[in-house]
């Protein structure tokens, strides 16, 4: 039976992530038997701590089966407090946190707060997709500032307050960068702070997800460290790449007084709360041993290092060393193939699975992204396979 009904037209406007289709097609070459080394996904290959999994399972079989606060768990409100005192000596309270499932979540309610028709959010090219995708959906105009290579895929204060209109309401930043590995220097940060000051009315919005994992010459710095824009500042974290919990759904956000009762009712529209046991788990996480992390991070250094020197052994291949998160994102430019053919080609003839840099933005051109979330042997095969037929 036919049917005519038309969807809304604002569902022309989401986006995707490309990442998750590299995977499916990797998972279903694998399938078929063939040798697939995936470096396309951005998850970590450990399993999620055993004290955080066992507190997890704890809290079910203690009867955490129900409904929670639509803000999250005060016990996990305050650790998460607590950690943000430890690691960064700023006290936020935990009236101001929220607890939600995966960091996608404060992207888009960043942009229903803060994005409408006739508003202009400026969001970081090339960049994790969603954001794009969170402002496009909400009605605003989305406007790409640059990361470029030849500024370590930082960004320039200079160009974003220059792209600031009577209609910007919103700026997205994030560091360490998804997709290229870039750390903002604490210099070019507290430039743009200082910036802002003429244009009290925009809010920021900082994507600090992989913000423990840092492991070059600019050290990270959180935007919590300014007090003065802290009424306009929202931040995104959470515990998916800290602690290998990509699959636990967890993660959290830091509002402004003004906007963190907004941000409340999205969260009990939207997903009511949290799913309890995952936020036993979380807590554990925060006030339990953090030797896991440094682990990790010591894991991503080794294999950024690896990985960085591998690639630009490879004939038209040019890399920079990454400074945090745990990708590398070379310049192929000089293969003669663009992002997308190489993408495919490194999949279906080589068996190495990758993401185009046009799946961060249009200004991801010329680019690839390659995650260092495998073992080092894997990625010194895959990087082997590339050399061979590059060179």
């Amino acid at each position: 039976m036919k049917t005519n009904y038309d969807l809304a037209s604002r569902n022309n406007n989401l986006g995707t992530e490309t990442a998750f289709s590299v995977l499916a097609k990797a998972n279903k070459l694998a399938s078929e038997g063939r040798d697939i080394i995936n470096l396309g996904i951005g998850q970590p290959d450990f399993k999620t701590p055993e004290n955080i999994v066992d507190a997890g399972i704890k809290a079910l079989k203690e009867g955490h089966h129900g409904y929670t606060q639509s803000t999250g768990i005060p016990n996990l409100r305050e650790a998460v407090s607590n950690d943000i005192e430890r690691r960064h000596n700023q006290y936020i309270s935990p009236e101001n946190i929220l607890i939600v499932p995966g960091g996608k979540v404060i992207i888009f309610f960043s942009a229903m707060l803060m994005g409408e028709n006739g508003k202009e959010i400026l969001y970081p090219n090339p960049g994790f997709p969603i954001y794009e995708s969170a402002i496009n959906y909400s009605g605003a105009k989305s406007v790409p500032y640059q990361l470029s290579e030849d500024k370590g895929f930082s960004f320039s204060t200079e160009d974003i307050l220059s792209k600031i209109s009577k209609n910007t309401s919103l700026i997205i930043i994030n560091s360490p960068a998804n997709p290229t590995g870039g750390v903002v220097p604490k210099s070019e940060l507290e430039k743009l702070v200082k910036g802002l000051e003429k244009f009290p009315d925009v809010v920021l919005m900082s994507d600090e997800i992989y913000d423990q994992f840092c492991f070059g010459e600019n050290n990270f710095t959180s935007m919590l460290m300014y007090p003065e824009i802290r009424e306009r500042l929202i931040i995104l974290n959470g515990w998916s790449k800290t602690y290998a919990m990509t699959g636990w759904r967890l993660g959290y956000g830091i509002f402004p007084n003004k906007l963190y009762e907004k941000a409340e009712k999205l969260a009990v529209n939207i997903h009511s709360c949290v799913n309890a046991s995952a936020q036993y788990a979380a807590l554990e996480a925060l006030n339990g041993s953090q030797k896991c992390v440094l682990e990790m991070n010591n894991h991503f250094k080794r294999r950024a290092n690896l990985m960085y020197k591998k690639l630009n052994e490879i004939k038209g291949f040019s890399c920079q060393k990454p400074n945090g998160a745990f990708y590398c994102f070379p310049n192929i430019m000089k293969t003669g193939y663009n992002s997308s053919e190489i993408q495919n080609l490194l999949l279906d003839n080589l068996g190495v699975a990758t993401v185009a840099g046009t799946s961060f933005g249009k200004f991801g051109e010329g680019y690839l992204r390659l995650s260092c979330a495998n073992s080092d042997t894997a990625i010194e095969e895959a990087l082997s396979r590339i050399k061979e037929f590059f060179n």
